[in-house]
């Protein structure tokens, strides 16, 4: 047989184990259920492009989304882990990988900072953070999740975290437009100050609580960057010294140094047998700690990059349209029906979760003929648009999808049914944490991860709030443990 048969047979024969090899998986049920969702989201992108490019801006914030999902579903991803883990049974693994990712990801928001396209805004800075951050975490025990673990949970088939994010969409939806029957719970301080604002005639009849205290006491508060607090213009200086050591790697680093000392150093110098440590052995023992779980670094790793060209990403397109908010191109695509008085929808330009899914919960109580637009939150600034042109729900919706993608490849996606207790706490749990994202005006994702690592400090008192709020949830968790167990074992609980 010539050379020339040979190659060919060869090619014939590899052609045929890779069509077997295919035939084998696709035969399988999950990844037929892999294909489904990626061949759904690539029709239905391409369809949405076909009818107007603009809706790239959109399609942008989903395809992240999908990043996102899959990343947190191959780290399990949880900051309410974090905390569960480190209260609970002393391992500090997610902790760790959540600081990884924010160290990658300040260093992305650097360089997208610098070259001009970047979209974060600096939360005001106040008690509020701290208030808002111990409800959430307090909540996020009760649920097993939090605000981006509930949304990878789901895709894993967890419907308790279905529950979780139904109950964050209402509460956060229903919070926001108390009614100005709830004017008396505000100081008057607060409606002072309120009144004080040139507000327009559609909200000034009809305040609410959490009116009051967004325009009366959190408008005036300072909101800054580090580099904006240090009066810092240099371009690199600002970015990477300022905003992204000073504010974010630094603490963070001493954060692995505290977590190495009290959670992980005694684990690790017993097994090497090391009794006399010096300083290499320390340094060695904090490198083992970051990658005593690669999964879970991968994930930071991935996390920390993704969210970062993300704020590329949706600043290139602001520029390329010349917008300032996703507003302007619905208008101009004829969508004006879900938008605010000032012509917005919600916008951020980079990860974010909570505000999205109250704008899902505000569009199902306006259907029911609810108003939920005499407030500052809905009426004024995020508007309240359809599901189907929400360009931040969709990142949500991606987070899941991604999340389902990976769990059936791995052969880890299941339906889990929720017991009634499990869907109390996922009520009850997932209330609170919408009541603290508000309250703190974001979550751990918005009022955290994306703002340290943004160089805004505000995000530290944040994660001091979640974490003291995480504490007491442990406590009481476990004494409810106790006493139920108690309860069981003398059959009065039945």
């Amino acid at each position: 047989m010539s050379i020339k048969n040979q190659e060919s047979t060869t090619a014939v024969t590899l052609d045929v184990d890779t069509g077997n090899k295919f035939a084998a998986w696709f035969a399988q049920k999950q990844n037929r259920y892999v294909l489904t969702i990626i061949g759904l989201v690539a029709i239905c992108s391409a369809w949405a492009l076909s009818n107007d490019t603009r809706w790239i801006y959109l399609l942008v914030y989903a395809w992240f989304g999908l990043i996102y999902g899959m990343f947190l579903q191959y780290g399990r991803f949880c900051m309410a882990s974090a905390v569960r883990d480190l209260f609970a049974v002393g391992v500090s693994r997610m902790a760790v990988g959540v600081m990884i990712a924010l160290c990658l990801y300040s260093l992305v928001a650097a360089v997208v900072n610098v070259s001009g396209f970047g979209t974060f805004h600096p939360q005001p800075l106040g008690l509020h953070i701290i208030i808002g951050g111990l409800i959430f975490g307090f909540g996020i025990i009760f649920t097993g999740g939090c605000a981006s673990g509930s949304l990878y949970k789901t895709g894993e088939g967890n419907m308790g975290s279905a529950l979780v994010i139904l109950s964050i969409s209402f509460s956060q939806a229903f919070f926001v437009n108390l009614g100005n029957w709830s004017d008396r719970l505000a100081p008057a301080s607060w409606a002072a100050s309120a009144l004080e604002k040139d507000m327009p005639v559609e909200l000034s009849a009809d305040h609410g609580w959490f009116d009051l205290f967004t325009a009366g006491y959190v408008w005036d508060l300072h909101a800054a960057t580090l580099a904006d607090m240090l009066n810092v213009t240099q371009p690199i200086v600002r970015s990477f010294l300022a905003n992204s050591f000073l504010v974010t790697i630094l603490p963070a680093s001493v954060i692995l140094v505290l977590l190495y000392k009290f959670y992980f150093r005694k684990g690790y110098l017993r097994k090497h047998k090391i009794e006399q440590p010096e300083m290499r052995n320390h340094l060695q023992g904090i490198w083992a700690m970051i990658i005593s779980s690669k999964n879970t670094a991968i994930a930071g790793i991935g996390l920390g990059v993704f969210a970062g060209l993300h704020v590329w990403a949706t600043g290139a397109l602001r520029e390329h349209y010349d917008i300032f908010n996703f507003g302007e191109l619905l208008e101009d695509m004829g969508y004006t029906s879900g938008l605010s008085i000032q012509g917005t929808v919600f916008d951020p330009g980079y990860w974010y979760i909570t505000t999205q899914e109250a704008q899902w919960g505000a569009w199902v109580m306006e259907h029911m003929g609810m108003d939920m637009r005499s407030n500052i939150f809905f009426g004024l600034d995020n508007g309240i648009p359809n599901p189907l042109i929400n360009a931040p729900g969709f990142m949500s919706i991606g987070i899941i999808l991604g999340a389902a993608i990976l769990a059936l490849l791995r052969r880890e996606f299941k339906w889990k049914l929720p017991s009634m207790e499990t869907a109390v706490f996922a009520l009850v749990g997932g209330a609170l944490m919408g009541i603290g994202a508000r309250i703190a005006m974001g979550c751990n994702i918005g009022a955290f991860f994306a703002t340290v690592a943004n160089g805004d400090p505000s995000g530290w008192l944040f994660l001091l709030g979640m974490v003291g709020g995480g504490y007491v949830g442990v406590k009481v968790f476990n004494l409810w443990l106790t006493w139920r167990t108690s309860q069981l074992d003398d059959g009065s609980f039945l």
